[in-house]
């Protein structure tokens, strides 16, 4: 039960709130906002005591709102909107500003989403755009991340999924490996050779598991969580990598193999916070994702080079 309200809450605590909601951290959000740590508390608690209930909870990395916080920090929003038309003049201020946090996995970082946030940046010179790479499922409850790029269909009782579109995996080997070790002509024989891709004690995404369905039995050569060491293990003649077509056809001395047999269309999704969505930077950065995502659909569908 929440407790009975007691002085109403001020605007500064409302922007204390919304930068903790957006970090995820008390020392972050004080050192964004050029406090001390003890009076990132201190306003946190008066603001809950105002309203008269939890505002944050603690969870595994950092503090997610509370409904009652997601309901404040609504209210901070439009503060912080209102701060920023006094201060440009009314009707002129730059919607797509600040900071938004986004995490993804390595290929889509470095070729879909750093275009995207630098033609952003042509027309909003005032947004930052903070990229955290890691594969791995989408986290219902994670802090201080305003959008996650995953692949797969995840599954959202939080926030919202939106498909930025598919790219697919395919079977590839340098041209100096197959000249040292020939090339496999169906899926049987390319199991006899090593396989470059993801440590399998740490893959969380279940749709990664091409290896396993179309390869069974290929032994392990080199694994990382890196999908650019895939791409660079392989060029230098490691084994035989499964990587994104997006990123290994980048490369003329990768030849994709077997594209009939050895392929995979997996879809990348974007699961965004509830506090998120009504931030214009946030839904700016979400369209530019799917506008590269439909400039490049060729190259990540692995269309533009099977050989």
């Amino acid at each position: 039960m929440s407790a009975s309200p007691s002085a109403a809450p001020s605007a500064d605590q409302l922007l204390v709130l919304l930068e903790v909601a957006r970090t995820g951290r008390f020392t972050t959000a004080a050192q964004s906002l050029g406090l001390t740590h003890t009076t990132v508390s201190r306003n946190i608690a008066a603001l809950e005591a105002a309203l008269g209930g939890r505002l944050l909870l603690r969870g595994s990395d950092g503090w997610a709102l509370t409904p009652l916080g997601e309901r404040a920090a609504r209210a901070a929003e439009g503060v912080a909107a209102a701060l920023e038309r006094l201060t440009d003049g009314e009707g002129l201020a730059d919607p797509v500003t600040g900071v938004v946090r986004m995490t993804t996995t390595d290929g889509f970082a470095a070729l879909i989403a750093a275009p995207a946030v630098a033609t952003l940046r042509e027309e909003h010179p005032h947004l930052t755009v903070e990229i955290v790479t890691l594969t791995r499922r989408a986290v219902q409850h994670r802090s201080g991340v305003d959008i996650e790029v995953v692949v797969g269909t995840p599954q959202v009782n939080r926030g919202r999924s939106l498909r930025l579109g598919e790219y697919e995996l395919g079977l590839y080997a340098s041209r100096d490996y197959l000249a040292r070790h020939g090339a496999p002509d169906s899926a049987a024989a390319a199991a006899a050779h090593g396989l470059v891709y993801f440590v399998d004690s740490m893959l969380q995404v279940d749709d990664l598991d091409l290896p396993r369905r179309l390869l069974p039995g290929m032994r392990d050569a080199l694994t990382s969580t890196n999908v650019f060491v895939h791409v660079e293990a392989t060029r230098a003649g490691a084994g035989l990598g499964i990587l994104p077509c997006f990123v290994a056809d980048r490369h003329p001395d990768l030849v994709r193999l077997l594209p009939a047999e050895v392929r995979d269309r997996l879809p990348y999704h974007a699961v965004v916070a509830p506090e998120s969505w009504r931030r214009p930077a946030v839904a700016a950065l979400l369209a530019e994702l799917r506008r590269q995502m439909a400039a490049q659909r060729d190259a990540l569908l692995g269309l533009g080079r099977l050989s």
